[in-house]
This record gives C-alpha cells, structure tokens and sequence, in this order.
C-alpha cells in the first residue's frame, strides 16, 4: 500500500526548477526525504498538499490527487512547516485547541485531543505560557502537537530538529520515532542532517537538485561491510603492525584500525594480537556503510 506516490513530479520556478521529473512511492512506517538545504524538500511537500501547483507530472497522497483534491488531503494530513510561524501572544494550549476546532473536532473533544497531544509531546504546565516565552525546542513541539491534534493519518515533518541542541534534537526524534511505533501515524520526515534520519526511518529517499538520487529501505542503506573497526587505549600501530605479520589485512584511520574480515578467524587474530601486546580493546565493531556515505556516492554519479 502506497501513503503517496508522485510521477514525474515537476515545479519549476523562472531562476530554478526545485522538482525535477520525481517519480517516487512512499509506503506506511516512517519515511525520511534527505537531501541539502535547496534540495526541493519543502516545494515537494507543499506541492503533495495541494498548496502549490507542480508545472508538470502527478501526485497522489492517501490515494487522492494532490492537484484537485489537497482540502481533502490537508484535512487527512498533519502539517510540521518548518519556519518559525506561531503567534507569540497566545498559549500552545490555546492554539492547539483553535487548530483543532478549525479541522473539524467539536469544542470539548478539541481540548481534550489537545491536553493528549501536548502532553505527548512533553509540554506539560508550560503549555498555557504564552508562545513568545518558550524556547526552540519548545516551539518546536507545539508545532509537532498542532500536527497531530486532528488524529492524522500522515504527518508531514519538514526539518523538525531545525535549531535544536543535541539533547533536544533526540528528544525530537524519539516522539518521531513514537509517531510511526506507538501512535501508527505513518510519517515523512525532512532532514540535511543525514544521521538522524539512520536512527528514525524504515525507509529513506535521497533527492539533489530536486532530483531522485535514490529510494531504499534503511536496510539497504546500512548494510554491514566486510570490515571490522579496532580501537585500543594504546599501540596502534604496533597492533597493525602484529596483524598485518599474521595475514590480517590492515587500514588505518585515524586512532582506529578497519581490519577486513577474512572470515572467523580475523577476530580471533585480533582479540590474540590486543592480548600478547598486553593492550586494552576499547571497540571491536562491525562496519556498516552509513547515509552519508551512500549519499556521497550517488551524488558522484550523477
């Protein structure tokens, strides 16, 4: 089953075309669209909620045509923009409880689908502060509640760590995380910051240039290599140096060695080399290749 799907999607604008002939499916779960900033991420999510015409091609979301059909969508799908866009005057509470009574909820279940949400969210007591006090961190989760408050089906998330500090930015993407799992709101979910989406995702799709670089699942992306990633307190190259003795195919980088894996045998011949050398195993590590690597690559290629 397909939330979306788009065929030769394109929007150009009079300097730059920020879609490019996309023809991509997204299925339920939690789906990341990575890319650079100008990548065409937040024109592609505007233009699948009917708010901005394409120039050429199709899209289809929750199986309704984005083109005539985005109130209906719009009223199916929460919205995460991401720009600063609340008013400072009122409290998330408040605002909330308006955004819900504008999708259709009735004024009692309305607040009560509000206090859920702002609190899933972990805005507690501060949800009935007004908006201009809050931190980044807590503008972004009113921003998040507003999304969920109306019971989406899909949520659309557009660079919803924008701004945030690393300890914010986990907290983010555990409620992102909680979305897909706990909640079964399926999820699209923009990013530039390649390695938060590895952590979140069942599936991602890289676009440059407005163009699709490649649609996987997570899996794929990540597969494990035949490398393993050696770290010791002390001696490394002399632990290089007793591996490569031994047969051991041997690449240093950095503080770190990535040793091939030739079979068992290699971790045997490590944990041995770490044990005559009287040296202390700090990590022992299966590589995987990551996003950012394989980004890299089809981004060359193209």
């Amino acid at each position: 089953m397909h939330i979306l799907a788009t065929e030769g999607l394109t929007k150009r604008f009079p300097t730059v075309t920020a879609v490019d002939q996309l023809t991509v499916t997204v299925g339920p779960g939690v789906t990341g669209l990575v890319g650079a900033n100008g990548a065409g991420k937040s024109t592609l999510i505007k233009m699948l909620l009917g708010l901005l015409p394409p120039t050429a091609g199709a899209a289809r979301v929750l199986d309704m045509d984005a083109t005539t059909r985005g109130a209906e969508i719009r009223r199916l799908v929460g919205y995460m923009p991401e720009h600063d866009c609340l008013p400072p005057d009122v409290s998330a509470t408040e605002l909330v409880v308006h955004l819900a009574r504008i999708s259709g909820l009735p004024r009692t279940a309305a607040r009560e689908r509000a206090a859920d949400v702002l609190r899933h969210v972990g805005l507690a007591e501060e949800r009935y502060r007004a908006i201009g006090g809050y931190s980044t961190g807590m503008k972004q989760r009113v921003k998040l509640a507003q999304a969920l408050v109306h019971d989406p089906k899909l949520v659309f998330l557009d660079e919803p760590t924008n701004g945030l500090d690393p300890r914010g930015r986990d907290e983010m993407l555990t409620l992102i995380r909680r979305i897909g799992t706990e909640f079964g709101i399926s999820v699209l979910v923009t990013s530039h910051l390649l390695g938060e989406l590895e952590r979140v995702c069942d599936h991602v799709i890289v676009i440059d240039a407005g163009r699709l670089l490649r649609s996987s699942a997570i899996g794929e992306f990540t597969q494990v290599t035949r490398t393993v990633t050696v770290e010791v307190d002390e001696g490394t190259d002399a632990l290089a140096q007793r591996l490569a003795a031994t047969g051991q195919r041997v690449t240093p980088h950095g503080r770190m060695l990535l040793v091939e894996v030739q079979g068992p045998g290699t971790y045997d011949a490590i944990r041995d080399a770490a044990a005559d050398l009287d040296l202390a195993l700090i990590r022992l590590e299966q590589g995987r290749h990551r996003i950012e690597d394989v980004f890299r690559e089809e981004a060359a290629s193209v």
